[in-house]
């Protein structure tokens, strides 16, 4: 059959009896099934791993994959793209040695690898028109089926009803060059179909696949796919993920300089407590060459959009520059995802999100890691070290990154832990129909693209014409741009409430009340339980710390006593905030290549987290009282 006599029943009149417009999707891909002999179950597999069956309006993702099945033209997305750093944070954010200012991860590569130009394949094979396929749903699908088909072809196998034939198809059509990422990304896929889904996208159509629990596909097929064979040596990463070990160098450079990171002895040496979520704000391969400089920064983990391949850089014993905080750098692991915060249509892929969650459930299970927002940090969520620092602090992943979803992943949902009238609030807007103005994406004050949202926006008063809440440590008037934290909380945080007023909710932020709208019909946070704490009996306020250092008679000779400056905001008396446990004081002096002189500084006094503004801070466990919400 010619390929201009598939797409009629995909672009042409619809089939009859007409679907329902809730179920045309559902239709395309039957159509498209039966166009190209692919089992309609292993292109609903496909195209809910890249995209969870959604088509994003048309817009790119942030690899430029386009459409339910992904299908990617990055030379047409990245022309139209405007990406920006956000902040000016020393990544090392150690006082002790001198700031580290890299203004961005360096300019995109010219060459452009298969995996991110699958559209203009799909389009030859079809003799559909580009722009079809990245604005018609059932366009798109019919091209992801073709492509299925040419990679079936390849292998030298032939067409097949049964799903489980289609398994070395599955993994090339995630352009990976290795045979590590394309099983692991294959794998995915058949878990996907093995457990079925359903649901309805952003389009408003219901898609469904059912469950095939017995399906066992025979992964030997990739031996004769002509790939790499990928080698996890070296790696700390979960079996069900592909991870390859691209190592950051630890070299010395210039006049006793070194970089890009330290060495460690972690969590012998102290406790890794935090997992921290970037996103990249670069392209994959530029991404690389920048953690592969010594005289760059530096993070654990990379995880690339397109198929959720995992690169590890630095050991987790290591300690990494990438936070902007040297206690929470001292205590982390940072995974760079990539993708970029000021674009809201660029989507990250369903491959990326379930990588993500897996290394992550891994590394919580392996250092007793929490899951939840006060251990699970965004960059966004880490602190200031000091006053001067607070107005620099990176803002990624940004309100656009899908806690929620991603809290599913990891297999603890954010649900309601307490009654209706519990003193403390889970932060849980529905993402896909939650959708807050943001502006400054392209043009300062101009409006972004609507778009899902985790961030909830906070107001002085329970009116929506009221003043946004201020930040005083950013010491600018409030707005609603992208990259402005001073008024919104994020999915996931915990807040004590501190009033209620008819659909409106208070929370203490930042040492004030602030209100957000909170309808009984559709909620945006839920109860919850917490332990909170509030400032001790007989004192008035209590200051707020970006960092747990130790007092000064705990540093050792030789060791330089690091200063304990509070940042300038303050808890007060009466106001309540939720707590995520006690910590130690701590300071890992690391200022030469030699290890040798490395050392973690501890005191006797004790600290505790707590859901403060946007951003966590510490508090002295003196000065506070520790209660049940």
């Amino acid at each position: 059959m010619a390929a201009a006599a598939l797409t009629l029943p995909l672009l042409g009149a619809a089939p009859d009896p007409a679907p329902p417009a809730t179920a045309r999707l559902q239709q395309a891909f039957a159509s498209a099934s039966a166009a190209y002999d692919v089992p309609q179950s292993v292109l609903l597999g496909v195209s809910y791993l890249q995209s969870r069956w959604d088509a994003h309006g048309g817009a790119p993702s942030v690899t430029g994959g386009y459409g339910p099945m992904h299908l990617t033209d990055a030379r047409t997305a990245l022309a139209s793209a405007g990406h920006h750093a956000t902040g000016s944070e020393d990544p090392r954010g150690d006082d002790a040695r001198p700031a580290l200012r890299p203004s961005e991860l360096g300019p995109d590569p010219a060459g452009l690898p298969d995996r991110l130009t699958t559209l203009p394949r799909a389009a030859r094979l079809t003799g559909l028109d580009a722009e079809a396929l990245r604005e018609d749903p059932a366009a798109n699908v019919a091209g992801g089926a073709a492509l299925l088909a040419e990679a079936q072809r390849r292998l030298g196998a032939p067409a097949s009803d049964d799903p489980a034939d289609w398994y070395g198809a599955v993994a090339l059509f995630s352009g990976a060059d290795d045979r590590a990422s394309a099983a692991a990304y294959a794998n995915e896929v058949f878990a996907v179909i093995r457990d079925g889904e359903a649901r309805v996208t952003d389009a408003g159509q219901r898609v469904a696949l059912d469950a095939r629990p017995d399906l066992a596909p025979d992964p030997s097929v990739l031996e004769r796919a002509g790939l790499r064979k990928g080698s996890a040596a070296g790696t700390e990463c979960p079996r069900t993920v592909s991870c390859e070990w691209i190592p950051a160098p630890y070299e010395e450079f210039g006049e006793g300089d070194y970089g890009n990171h330290d060495l460690g002895n972690r969590p012998a040496s102290q406790r890794i407590r935090y997992i921290v979520v970037h996103d990249t704000e670069g392209a994959w391969e530029g991404v690389l060459n920048m953690v592969q400089d010594p005289t760059y920064v530096s993070w654990q983990y990379s995880l690339r959009s397109t198929d959720g391949y995992i690169a590890q850089h630095v050991k987790a014993k290591d300690v990494a520059w990438h936070a902007g905080n040297w206690y929470v750098n001292a205590a982390s692991i940072g995974l760079e995802h990539e993708g970029f915060l000021t674009d809201p249509d660029a989507w990250y892929t369903e491959a990326m999100y379930r990588s993500s969650a897996r290394l992550v459930k891994y590394l919580a299970a392996k250092y007793r890691i929490p899951l939840d927002r006060q251990h699970i940090l965004g960059h966004d969520t880490v602190p200031g070290t000091t006053t001067a620092t607070i107005p620099g602090m990176h803002t990624d992943p940004g309100p656009y990154w899908d806690w929620r979803h991603y809290f599913e992943l990891l297999g603890s949902p954010l649900k309601a832990t307490g009654p209706k009238t519990s003193g403390a609030v889970t932060i849980r807007p529905d993402y896909d129909t939650h959708r807050p103005v943001f502006t400054g994406c392209e043009t300062a004050g101009e409006p972004c693209a609507p778009h899902g949202s985790s961030a909830v926006r906070l107001y002085s008063d329970h009116d929506e014409n009221s003043p946004l809440i201020k930040d005083i440590g950013l010491g600018s008037t409030p707005t609603t741009g992208v990259n402005d934290l001073s008024s919104r909380v994020s999915t996931g945080q915990q807040y004590a409430v501190a009033d209620r007023w008819g659909d409106w909710t208070a929370i203490w932020y930042l040492g004030q009340k602030a209100w957000f709208r909170n309808p009984a019909k559709n909620p945006v946070a839920v109860p919850a339980r917490a332990e909170v704490i509030t400032p001790r009996e007989g004192l008035d306020s209590v200051p707020v710390y970006g960092r747990a250092y130790p007092e000064a008679s705990a540093y050792p000779a030789g060791v330089p006593a690091q200063t304990v400056s509070p940042l300038p905001y303050r808890v007060l008396a009466g106001q309540k905030y939720v707590t995520g446990g006690k910590v130690p004081s701590e300071y890992y002096y690391a200022v030469t290549f030699d290890p040798a002189s490395h050392r973690v500084v501890r005191g006797e006094e004790q600290y505790y987290e707590i859901q403060f503004g946007h951003r966590v801070g510490f508090v002295r466990a003196a000065d506070v009282t520790v209660v049940s919400s």
